[in-house]
């Protein structure tokens, strides 16, 4: 039997409709990560664990073994893996940045432990995601996990450059997610099959992820999203629905992010909301979808595996609506 403790909907869907082989490839990952974290000092060790069994979608790996399906076997398992600690890093050192006190409703290790550990932690994650794969001489996925992580790298900086600047641009907020969020989809697909048309249904499902996300953000409830609501206000992360909204609330861009406070965050919500701006980033993120989806046509899977790609984007969409 599988592990699946920290895979909640929309994975345990697929999971639910997939052949066997998927979720014993899951539960495989699931303890490979638990292994990975272990033996690595008792502070590192009890932080880097407390971020695994805080959870998460498992999307990224589950993404890596679906498209190199069941023949896949341990190459993808270790790629899941890799991916999914890459992943976990980038949200520890994120909440670093941020100052974050929630992380999917449980205290953060930047909370809990302090900046230094929570740094340290993140930097645990990612050299064991690419011990993992040099051990095995997967000089492939080293260089395609690398370059993701780069990327990562860029949007961060791009964020942190853009922070509290009400008059970016969509283009340069677009920019930021594909940097950022849709790279990780990208490099995880094509982790698992090398297909052009693949590589651009990652691109288009992960960048619908980050839109939604970001509608999320504004609308809560703290229940649902593990974080306050309007904390990417809080935070000055300019999103879409801000920049769609002041185009028809002008308002919006003399509102002072630096000086927000919870409740003025909540109020700014609030006024984004009534523009309609969510009606249309939620829109925009489900065209991406259709597309991405369109692009599964070209790419020659057998029934099954095009059919669960097709309900991980589904089970996103469902997620955030």
């Amino acid at each position: 039997m599988s592990k699946r403790s920290a895979v909640p909907p929309p994975v345990t869907a697929v999971l639910d409709a997939s052949s066997r082989w998927l979720p014993a490839r899951m539960g495989e990952v699931e303890e490979r990560l638990r292994v990975e974290i272990r033996d690595h000092g008792e502070q590192l060790g009890e932080d880097a664990a407390s971020t695994l069994a805080a959870g998460g979608k498992r999307l990224r790996p589950m993404l890596v073994l679906l498209c190199g399906g069941e023949a896949g076997g341990e190459s993808a398992v270790r790629a899941a893996t890799a991916i999914e600690l890459v992943h976990m890093a980038t949200l520890v050192h994120d909440d670093v940045l941020d100052q974050a006190p929630l992380r999917r409703g449980h205290p953060t290790v930047a909370a809990t432990s302090g900046r230094a550990r929570a740094i340290a932690t993140g930097d645990l994650l990612l050299s064991r995601a690419f011990a993992l794969l040099a051990r095995a001489g997967d000089a492939r996925s080293v260089a395609l996990l690398a370059e993701a992580a780069v990327s990562l790298a860029r949007g961060e900086l791009a964020q942190r450059q853009d922070a509290f600047d009400t008059g970016i641009s969509e283009a340069r907020y677009l920019d930021r997610c594909r940097l950022k969020t849709a790279t990780l989809f990208e490099c995880a697909v094509t982790l698992g099959r090398d297909d052009e048309e693949l590589r651009r249904f990652g691109a288009r499902v992960g960048l619908a992820f980050q839109l939604l996300d970001d509608v999320l953000d504004v609308t809560g409830p703290p229940e649902r999203t593990g974080k306050a609501r309007g904390t990417d206000l809080l935070d000055g992360t300019v999103t879409l629905p801000l920049i769609l909204a002041a185009e028809r609330d002008p308002g919006l861009l003399t509102i002072d992010l630096q000086g927000l406070d919870p409740e003025g965050a909540e109020q700014v919500c609030e006024r984004i909301a009534a523009t309609g701006a969510l009606e249309t980033v939620r829109a925009r993120a489900l065209d991406l979808v259709a597309e991405g989806k369109r692009k599964l046509a070209a790419v020659g899977f057998d029934g099954e595996g095009r059919r669960l790609l097709e309900l991980v984007a589904d089970g996103m969409v469902q997620r955030y609506s």
